[in-house]
């Protein structure tokens, strides 16, 4: 008997459903106005590039650098037992305020956020325990932070141009930050880059047996055959596109193999496997023509 197709393992594993259509996705063709992000946007062309494949490993490489951030993982995220759930749990969110209406992009913020309540404890540090909580302001904004620049680096490393540049897809993201309650956001590369070096600058992020135990995870997710393959070279290409000093805490090294290369016909096999059906900007464009149609019939020409 034939397996799956290599689309439906990809879907699978990004939205939990083999044809990518999950309620949520259908879902995007409904609703009252365009959404938070405009057609062909930065927002837009950056998540709708397989260079994103990349851009999670290193937003959660980095992430993962912060005590809090890994305190909240560690006690609470089922990723050991159910790594493609965790996984499915994030595209979700990012589906939904990237391409649906603002209507559906806050009840799926609001979803998160509940989740999140439940996030709070302390963790270890030299001056004794500290508190952490998932709604901490400072905490939402290095996650934003690590975020933006990993699905930035990535799109500039393996993704075509970006309408409006660099600056555009961080002005444009930082709506999500603002949905998450991030206290203002950064809306350049500049003021992105210096946020993040702030975090070096003051000596908040750190290594330990925590996060090492995460990077081996995300070594060896456990996926099989040409997954398995195509997802280590991935994970080469996140590490090989992290800036030295997030390296040099994680305690990995790039690869001497050409993994850029690697990298850009795995993505390359996934895009044209992907773009053998509907994906998720086809359901937010039927609700746009769709949204057109009521307007221009409200205001027909004269």
């Amino acid at each position: 008997m034939k397996g799956p197709s290599l689309r439906a393992r990809l879907l699978t594993a990004l939205s939990g459903d083999p044809d990518g259509t999950p309620r949520w996705v259908r879902e995007l063709a409904e609703g009252d106005d365009d959404g938070y992000f405009p057609d062909r946007g930065a927002v837009w062309t950056v998540h709708a590039g397989t260079a994103t494949f990349v851009a999670g490993i290193r937003a959660l490489l980095i992430q993962a650098l912060h005590p809090g951030a890994m305190a909240g993982v560690h006690d609470f995220s089922r990723y050991r037992e159910d790594p493609l759930g965790r996984l499915t749990g994030t595209v979700r969110w990012i589906i939904c305020v990237t391409y649906g209406s603002t209507t559906q992009a806050k009840k799926e913020t609001a979803r998160v956020g509940r989740l999140h309540e439940r996030v709070a404890g302390t963790y270890a540090t030299d001056a004794g325990a500290h508190a952490y909580s998932a709604s901490d302001a400072r905490l939402a904004e290095w996650v934003h932070l690590a975020f933006a620049d990993a699905f930035l680096g990535a799109h500039e490393r393996w993704g075509g141009p970006i309408p409006g540049g660099a600056d555009g897809y961080v002005r444009e993201w930082a709506t999500a930050g603002r949905l998450m309650h991030v206290e203002n956001p950064p809306e350049t590369e500049a003021d992105l880059r210096e946020r993040l070096r702030g975090f070096l600058d003051r000596a908040e992020l750190r290594r330990d047996e925590r996060v090492d135990e995460v990077v081996r995870f995300l070594r060896d997710v456990p996926f099989t055959g040409s997954m398995r393959l195509a997802y280590r070279v991935l994970f080469a290409a996140a590490v090989a596109s992290l800036p030295r000093p997030y390296r040099k805490l994680l305690g990995v090294r790039r690869t001497v193999l050409p993994v850029v290369t690697a990298t850009r016909i795995v993505l390359a096999i996934s895009q044209r496997a992907l773009g053998a059906g509907p994906r998720a900007q086809d359901f937010a464009r039927e609700r746009h023509r769709r949204l057109a149609h009521q307007q221009a019939g409200a205001h027909p020409a004269e």
